[in-house]
């Protein structure tokens, strides 16, 4: 096993990751899902309908509860949040900051964005506008 494998998979044992099923019903009980694939992927795949789409160097940032530059929707530290990612690897590292930041509450897709979209849930469509992420940082300075 790889030192990344043995990373992984002891994030996992710290917290109870969602399938596709599971991530829709906590979105629908205000649970905010965040996608941090990058841009080509939304772009080729299309993104989750209602989904904050944050990039990934700037998550800890924008979903800090007390930071000046979090996301709107961002209250508490104990606020449910469910990050996306294209396969659910990316996003297993990106809890295990978040709960390290204290979002006690953080978790993920399991199988990511694919998971979701093979599961038949709602995908918006790319509509060959590039996406784009939230404000950058910088720009909310």
């Amino acid at each position: 096993m790889s030192a990344l494998d043995a990373r992984l998979a002891a994030l996992r044992e710290t917290y109870r990751r969602l399938d596709p099923a599971q991530a829709a019903a906590a979105a629908e009980r205000g649970a905010l899902l965040v996608d941090i694939r990058y841009a080509a992927l939304r772009d080729r795949d299309g993104t989750i309908p209602g989904a904050a789409v944050v990039e990934r160097n700037e998550l800890e940032w924008r979903l800090d509860p007390e930071g000046s530059h979090r996301l709107p929707g961002i209250v508490s530290y104990g606020q449910q949040v469910v990050v996306v990612c294209n396969e659910g690897y990316a996003s297993t590292l990106a809890v295990g900051s978040l709960r390290a930041l204290g979002l006690t509450a953080a978790t993920d897709l399991t199988g990511g964005f694919q998971a979701w979209r093979a599961a038949g849930l709602p995908v918006a469509p790319p509509d060959g506008t590039p996406s784009r992420p939230s404000p950058s940082i910088a720009a909310l300075s």
